[in-house]
């Protein structure tokens, strides 16, 4: 049964914004959850380039919009019902006019909390996933409005934009920042590292470099070749790759964590008995 598919495991969880949802499921099947919130989402600090970026949206200066995250437009629209109300209808329909491209099903879920859909979804849900979905698009002389991940200024979209004769305008409507202490991370990599975790489950990248910040890099490297690695999707994986890391654990065509959820229980299953 699935309540049963992960007994016995120890996974660690450091997500923080749908902590308790993902304790949840796993817990449901069998799993002793280890939590360990390693970064934090807030608003961008000052609303005030968030509400000029929406002005100039609203003005009808972009053509394509990319939104590289859900919650980034949702973070756009809490900024503007707190702070510039009168704002939120304009950028609705402006939001219906633009061409808009998502990567991955998260960007194009919020569109649909608002009766939208993207024009183009990535077929890959990465930067270079975007940046092929946009090879067919004729971008000389347009301007693409750009949600950028957290603050990451995403020199490789950039790039690729100007070089097919686009300008930008960037839009950060969110940060990232620590969660936990780091005393509880390092405890945390200890654990790992002796071989008291069975899998830990990466949902963001955030979550990678912050492990890898607070260190050190022995600990860290050792921890993760203790673990089953498993992330929500290949932005995630490729972070990881970047620190040489192997990513065993993911979902095939569906990034979220219910999908994860099922990805660990299928290749891993429950602890087996002693």
């Amino acid at each position: 049964m699935q309540e049963h598919t992960l007994s016995g495991r120890q996974i660690a969880v450091p997500e923080s914004r749908e902590l308790d949802v993902f304790a949840s499921m796993l817990e449901r099947r069998g799993a002793t959850v280890l939590r360990c919130p390693l970064v934090a989402i807030l608003d961008a600090p000052d609303p005030q380039p968030v509400l000029a970026w929406v002005r100039r949206f609203n003005a009808a200066e972009c053509d394509y919009l990319v939104l590289l995250t859900g919650e980034g437009l949702r973070r756009i629209l809490a900024c503007i019902d707190r702070h510039a109300a009168e704002l939120r209808t304009p950028f609705i329909e402006q939001l219906g006019r633009v061409r808009k491209i998502t990567r991955g099903p998260k960007p194009a879920r919020a569109l649909r909390e608002l009766g939208l859909k993207p024009d183009i979804a990535a077929e890959t849900p990465t930067t270079a996933g975007v940046i092929a979905s946009l090879s067919n698009e004729v971008l000389e002389g347009k301007v693409v409005g750009v949600q950028l991940y957290g603050t990451e200024p995403n020199q490789p979209l950039m790039d690729a934009l100007r070089t097919a004769g686009a300008r930008t305008l960037t839009v950060a409507p969110y940060i990232y920042a620590d969660k936990a202490a780091d005393s509880a991370v390092q405890a945390l990599l200890q654990q790992m590292a002796n071989g008291a975790v069975d899998i830990i489950a990466f949902t963001s990248t955030p979550q990678v470099e912050r492990l890898f910040t607070v260190g050190p890099l022995e600990l860290v490297k050792r921890a993760l070749e203790r673990v089953e690695v498993a992330a929500i999707g290949p932005v995630v994986a490729e972070a990881l790759a970047r620190h040489d890391i192997k990513v065993r654990l993911m979902p095939q065509d569906s990034f979220f964590m219910k999908p994860l959820t099922s990805a660990m229980a299928d290749t891993i299953g429950p602890k087996p008995e002693a």
